[in-house]
């Protein structure tokens, strides 16, 4: 039997599968997340990043509700047709702050990453109020209705400082450990009350 047959002995013992499989897969995570202890900074710094301002997080909403990402990518890749057409490709820095990111995989339209130093305020509002106006060849739809539209800031866009979440978590399960506690009290008394006899008034003692 040669080497390359063997595979079925593995294919035939269930549990040896099972921990064959688990091995290979802990051997492939021990290579790929073991560099990064030894790395200082696994994400390349750019200068000027900083979390969405509350305007900014509107912008990003509408964008996210509209599905600008079914039609635009915001990726540029380091390729030289995509760096000369759209700028210097992009960093994983730069989606430090999307949750969820909006890379997008289809480009209808142009990529969008750096499109907002290219051309000036009036352009893109007029280009959101009519499109081929100034892309004649454009097949977007016309967005004139957010001018119009007031916008709502709802809770979840306000800007929380990084610890909020993790305050909340606190918050929530220190809750849940004195509801715990409260019921664990609670049935230890009723279990002390049925031991000793105690009954309520109006009941028949058993």
């Amino acid at each position: 039997m040669g080497i390359m047959d063997k595979h079925a002995i593995l294919e035939r013992n269930a549990t040896l599968l099972l921990v064959g499989s688990l091995a290979v897969v802990a051997v492939g995570g021990i290579v790929e997340i073991a560099p990064l202890f030894y790395l200082e900074n696994t994400i390349e710094k750019v200068e000027g990043m900083r979390p969405y301002s509350p305007l900014e997080l509107q912008g990003r909403n509408i964008y996210v509700r509209e599905g600008c990402y079914v039609c635009h990518s915001q990726m540029i890749r380091p390729f030289r047709d995509e760096v000369e057409r759209y700028g210097h490709y992009s960093l994983a820095a730069e989606s430090m702050y999307d949750h969820p990111f909006q890379w997008g995989s289809k480009r209808t339209g142009p990529d969008l990453a750096r499109v907002g130093d290219r051309y000036s305020n009036e352009w893109h509002v007029q280009h959101l109020i009519e499109p081929r106006s100034v892309v004649p060849e454009s097949v977007m739809p016309s967005y004139a209705f957010l001018a119009n539209t007031p916008l709502e800031t709802p809770l979840a866009l306000v800007q929380l400082p990084w610890f909020a979440g993790w305050v909340w978590f606190a918050l929530m399960a220190w809750l849940t450990f004195l509801a715990a506690l409260v019921l664990v009290v609670q049935g230890r008394f009723d279990t002390a009350d049925r031991a000793i006899g105690v009954v309520g008034e109006g009941e028949t003692p058993q």
